[in-house]
């Protein structure tokens, strides 16, 4: 942030505020403190795909979910920052989704969300977990403190229907239970703005089994109901739906990806330094008193 220290000699004569957390000085901004705000969302994971005879997949788990107001930074210091691409979806017959990617802001990783199960697959465990495909009853799991778990497939009537894949603030739908909705995303206001982040992709569902599972809040992708699954929201962590197949193969939706946003106090100076592979945004308006960076895409560092 290219912050220059007041000597303890001048510092009284050079102040003009402390009302935030930091001094200005009349010829440069002194910070008391050095801890700035995080919000780092993985990439979701992409739905599994039924297979041709009333069978339907999972959906994808949203990915992992880490956030505080207090990582401290040393100024000058270089801090790697990774934006997690959305797994992949599948028109492969029964087949599952594709895990997503980790995103990462210097020492903090949120772990990547888990694939939806293909229609006689688990879920991925992740981030959060990946639904399970029509006929497995088993569920993934998530990691403790990002993300919960992915519901299981329907285990009666012929199992036609995925679970839910999970999101950072409740499990995935079983299938088993009827409607087999992604698990609710979480909200945060970081930018200024209350947004939803990280909700779980709905399972699929095929035949006479029912409506397939809306996507969780927070970018969750929808279940296809004989049909494609729905992709998971570009820069939420949002899992993809998983696709319900009837007579004709289906596509399951690609997680979304995630996004690393920072925020610290605007006294404070611009980033010193940021490498030409990450795509951002730098808002000072939306959210009063602040600086708020939104990484959308890419991998490179940044200078405090």
């Amino acid at each position: 942030m290219g912050f220059t220290k007041a000597s303890s000699s001048n510092i009284f004569t050079q102040l003009k505020s402390n009302r935030v957390g930091y001094i200005s000085a009349t010829s440069s901004v002194s910070p008391i403190t050095t801890n700035v705000e995080y919000l780092v969302v993985a990439g979701g994971g992409g739905g599994g795909a039924g297979q041709v005879s009333a069978t339907s997949g999972g959906g994808g788990g949203a990915g992992g979910l880490l956030t505080s107001n207090t990582y401290a930074v040393a100024l000058g210091n270089v801090i790697t920052v990774t934006v997690g691409a959305g797994g992949a979806g599948t028109s492969s017959a029964g087949a599952s989704g594709t895990v997503g990617n980790n995103s990462v802001f210097g020492t903090i990783t949120a772990s990547a969300g888990g694939y939806g199960g293909g229609f006689e697959a688990v879920g991925g465990n992740g981030g959060s977990g990946g639904g399970s495909g029509c006929r497995n009853t088993s569920s993934s799991t998530g990691v403790s403190g990002q993300g919960f778990a992915g519901g299981r497939g329907q285990t009666s009537s012929g199992g036609r229907r995925g679970g839910g894949g999970g999101g950072a603030s409740a499990v995935g739908t079983s299938g088993e239970a009827g409607t087999p909705n992604g698990g609710s995303g979480t909200s945060n206001s970081i930018t200024g703005t209350a947004t939803d982040y990280a909700g779980g992709g709905g399972g699929g569902s095929a035949s006479d089994q029912g409506s397939a599972g809306s996507g969780g809040t927070g970018g969750g992708g929808a279940g296809g109901y004989n049909g494609n699954g729905t992709a998971g929201t570009p820069n939420t962590g949002g899992g993809g739906g998983g696709s319900g197949v009837e007579s004709t193969q289906n596509t399951s939706g690609t997680g979304g990806s995630g996004v690393v946003i920072i925020a610290y106090p605007s006294g404070f100076n611009n980033l010193t330094t940021i490498s030409g592979g990450l795509t951002y945004t730098l808002d000072t308006t939306t959210r009063a008193g602040y600086k708020v960076y939104k990484f959308t895409a890419g991998t490179g560092t940044i200078t405090i």
